[in-house]
């Protein structure tokens, strides 16, 4: 099947957010729904376009809630900072004010109750540590099209990694989720064997294009919002429209075919 990704002009955010869940029929996938899940991109306390920006996610709040209404939404990331917790960047980058505006809840993902997942046909993760509330949720992921140093571009999939808990994946002093740095590619495709988003909304509205925390910024903004069900598919435009081929980025290299489709792809402008 010829995998699809949506993509429209990401200002104003409102309007962008409406279009693309018109576009792909989400509420069709939520009829029977009662808590969604919104994992944004809040790796540390910069700014957007390094974080996700809160004006994206407090839009999808309010279509979410016009389209589902009276379904539970919760906002949850786990930050890998080791000097402070994911409610410090919730407070920060305004998303503490936001969710009381909004009444959403906020969940900082490295505390909540965890379940062990194995999986034999998982290379690098046969058994993994996953926040137990991870399985009663659809889970929106909105992560920032940014390269990485490491896994080549951190999108969608590589969202999935503020899920997994530090008490299980910190290695000595350094990073909070430091464990899945050795062999990053193969465990980013075993995280999503276990949990993959079911929806994401990407923002490109900038774009990092040298690193997911520094460096130079697209140049010109690439001024869209994308989205689509298929993970393999929105991160392997991402990669397109950071100037990567898809096929050069390992971990969507492993995933094509497995978790998702990196082609045949058609994107549809809305």
């Amino acid at each position: 099947m010829q995998a699809q990704v949506y993509v429209t002009s990401s200002q104003p955010w409102a309007d962008a957010v409406k279009r693309l869940l018109a576009a792909t029929d989400l509420s069709a996938l939520l009829t029977q729904v009662e808590h969604i899940l919104i994992k944004p991109n809040l790796v540390s306390t910069q700014p957007p376009p390094v974080t996700t920006p809160l004006a994206l996610v407090e839009a999808l709040v309010v279509a979410l809630k016009q389209r589902v209404p009276g379904c539970r939404i919760s906002i949850g990331e786990g930050t890998g900072a080791i000097t402070h917790d994911t409610h410090h960047c919730f407070e920060v980058l305004g998303y503490t004010r936001m969710a009381a505006r909004q009444r959403v809840h906020l969940i900082d993902l490295n505390t909540e109750p965890l379940v062990r997942k194995t999986n034999r046909e998982c290379q690098r993760l046969p058994e993994l540590y996953l926040p137990a509330l991870l399985d009663k949720v659809f889970l929106i992921s909105v992560p920032v099209l940014k390269a990485h140093s490491l896994a080549g571009v951190t999108l969608t999939m590589k969202n999935m990694i503020g899920c997994i808990p530090p008490s299980h994946y910190r290695r000595g002093n350094s990073w909070g989720k430091s464990a899945l740095h050795e062999g990053i590619d193969q465990a980013i495709v075993d995280l999503n064997r276990y949990r993959t988003p079911d929806f994401t909304l990407l923002d490109c509205s900038v774009g990092m294009a040298e690193s997911h925390l520094w460096g130079k910024q697209c140049d010109p903004p690439v001024g869209l919002l994308a989205a689509s069900t298929d993970p393999v598919a929105i991160d392997s435009h991402g990669a397109e429209l950071l100037g990567r081929d898809w096929r050069t980025i390992e971990h969507l290299r492993l995933a094509d075919g497995l978790l998702g489709r990196a082609e045949p792809l058609e994107v549809i402008r809305v």
